[in-house]
């Protein structure tokens, strides 16, 4: 019984089992398997419950340390799958990491890039309130000093000028390569509406100036973009657009004269 005792192996602590995991995790990142990634982000959040790590309290500096770093992984994972919904689930958890514990924690150099992508993520879905909101969790000298919160500000004033031109040339001068992924939401968002104006101020268009104005890189993209619009139809090198109904607009004139005939008499009392 003693020597069944002696070699039974340890049972690992909680902070062990985290740190076993991040480390695979490191590794799938290194390696780009981004899948496997996915896999152990699950088990390390698994991990990292029994470490109270949605709260923090009572937590080291060590275990918020890992608990930041995997759910920056995750938050960077996210965007190399495609998925902006997960991506604003962890920055939604980052936030307590990088504001409440800032104290005990020493800056992550992922943080800014991080808050300029999820500044850039609402702004790539017209959020523009949420937008603002997240910009006064900032200081002032972060928007102007800070390349990657500078960037999505810029941004965000281009869209409010109508320069879509300029937002369009940003793509190639991003501070991050992950940058990338919320300027094309961005742009398919800038070219629906785009498309939505030129049906309604044309009756048709040439291909090339429509594929131009509408920013598309080359035919099979506009072709797509055609695809989105059933009532579009291309002819001889022309975009023509679905004719516009007239709405028949009706001034309620008995009504308008008698509203305002029953003000001036009220104003004739009150005198």
């Amino acid at each position: 019984n003693v020597r069944a005792k002696s070699n039974k192996m340890p049972v690992a602590t909680p902070l062990e089992q985290a740190l076993s995991i991040y480390d695979d995790l490191k590794k799938a990142w290194k390696a780009g398997n981004y899948p496997e990634c996915q896999k152990l982000l699950l088990a390390i959040k698994v991990a990292l419950t029994k470490l109270s790590f949605l709260s923090g309290d009572g937590l080291s500096a060590k275990e918020l340390l890992i608990a930041r770093e995997a759910l920056e992984l995750g938050a960077r994972c996210s965007i190399k799958l495609g998925d902006p919904a997960a991506f604003e689930r962890y920055l939604s958890q980052l936030k307590a990491y990088y504001f409440d514990y800032s104290g005990k924690l020493p800056e992550s150099a992922y943080m800014h890039e991080l808050l300029g992508l999820n500044l850039l993520c609402l702004l790539s879905q017209n959020r523009i309130a949420e937008f603002h909101t997240e910009l006064e969790r900032l200081s002032p000298a972060l928007l102007h000093d800070n390349i990657y919160i500078r960037h999505p500000v810029a941004l965000e004033q281009y869209l409010m000028e109508g320069a879509y031109n300029k937002v369009y040339l940003s793509r190639s001068n991003v501070p991050a390569e992950n940058y990338v992924f919320f300027i094309d939401i961005l742009m398919d968002t800038i070219r629906q509406e785009i498309a939505n104006c030129c049906e309604a101020a044309h009756d048709s268009l040439s291909v090339a100036d429509a594929a131009r104005m509408m920013f598309c890189e080359d035919q099979a993209q506009f072709a797509a973009l055609c695809a989105e619009h059933p009532a579009w139809g291309v002819k001889e090198g022309r975009v023509h657009f679905p004719p516009k109904v007239a709405a028949a607009t009706e001034v309620p004139s008995t009504a308008s004269i008698e509203r305002c005939l029953g003000y001036a008499q009220q104003l004739e009392r009150i005198v």
